[in-house]
């Protein structure tokens, strides 16, 4: 089962901030894109969205593949060859959905979700046609971040995976396979080991927040850029890396709680931006300079590693 843009047809579930950046993802590799959003306000939004990211993607030819739908009854389901979820991540909703998209979509259609957190096979089960779905999880922003991974379930063809793979390097995206249904699948695993001793760390009073991020952005992970860590072992040295583990990895954080500088937070209603204040304290304009800054940046790097992703045709 192998997709070629041109010839593939998509219906994105969910047209918030992941959603609409999907659906300009997949516009801009040539395919047609539906978006089902049945919220009145984010619907009326979603063509001057679109409009703006083709455009600041360097795609406005392509605006014209996009539309936007109230719900899956207003689909024409007869040639749809991919559907992406993008519901919020609660697994009731989830399954609910997956149950549903079973019976409208042709049998040959994949069924893909964009979930963060739940295991692919829990969202398909129950599913008649289990073979036929996977996991597509997109990093936000989704249009400015390449990587994608392509999870598979205990029950995924690996036709479906291969197909994926080939039609997400055809938009653009820099596909990651992940072969076993982990809880975080790859990267938040990744992610997630970082973060739970950088906040113990701070629990234990041997840094700041601000030092944190610092020590990432302008010592490792600066470097990132431009490899990734297996091949900075090998800039490196491997043998510094086996000394260095072995006096390190007794004294790491192995807990299975959260760090109490983030359970703390998470009690007392402190999310982050959304609730004006989280790890840092927020206002709404020092949240517009911090976004602009973001963007800014996130696009800068993509101007630096553009030879290095794949070329849309």
């Amino acid at each position: 089962m192998l997709f070629t843009p041109a010839e593939t047809k998509v219906v994105i579930v969910g047209g918030g901030t992941m959603g609409g950046d999907i659906a300009a993802v997949c516009a801009r590799g040539g395919c047609a894109v539906q978006v089902v959003e049945p919220t009145t306000e984010r619907r009326a939004l979603l063509p001057d969205y679109f409009a703006n990211t083709m455009t600041e993607l360097g795609y406005e030819n392509r605006i014209h593949l996009l539309s936007v739908a109230g719900s899956l009854e207003e689909v024409d389901w007869s040639d749809i060859d991919l559907v992406i979820e993008c519901v919020p991540e609660r697994i009731d909703i989830k399954q609910e959905l997956f149950a549903k998209l079973e019976k409208y979509a042709n049998p040959e259609a994949v069924l893909a979700s964009n979930s963060t957190s739940f295991p692919i096979s829990e969202i398909a089960d129950g599913l008649k046609t289990a073979a036929r779905m996977i996991g597509l999880h997109f990093f936000m922003p989704a249009h400015l971040v390449p990587c994608v991974e392509v999870v598979y379930g205990a029950k995924t063809s690996p036709l479906v995976g291969e197909g994926l793979t080939k039609l997400m390097t055809a938009c653009g995206m820099v596909p990651v396979v992940v072969k076993k249904d982990l809880p975080g699948f790859l990267a938040n695993r990744l992610q997630h080991a970082i973060l739970r001793e950088a906040f113990s760390m701070v629990d234990d009073g041997v840094c700041s927040f601000e030092d944190i991020d610092k020590a990432v952005r302008f010592g490792f992970g600066f470097r990132y850029i431009a490899a990734g860590p297996i091949m900075q072992r090998d800039h490196a040295g491997i043998e510094i890396h086996a000394a260095g583990g072995a006096k390190i990895y007794p004294t790491l954080n192995n807990s299975p709680h959260v760090a109490k500088c983030v359970s703390e937070r998470v009690a007392s209603g402190k999310f982050g931006m959304k609730t004006g204040e989280g790890f840092f304290p927020w206002t709404a304009e020092t949240m517009k300079v911090e976004r602009e800054r973001y963007q800014e940046a996130l696009r800068a790097g993509l101007k630096i590693i553009q030879k290095d992703l794949p070329q849309i045709k």
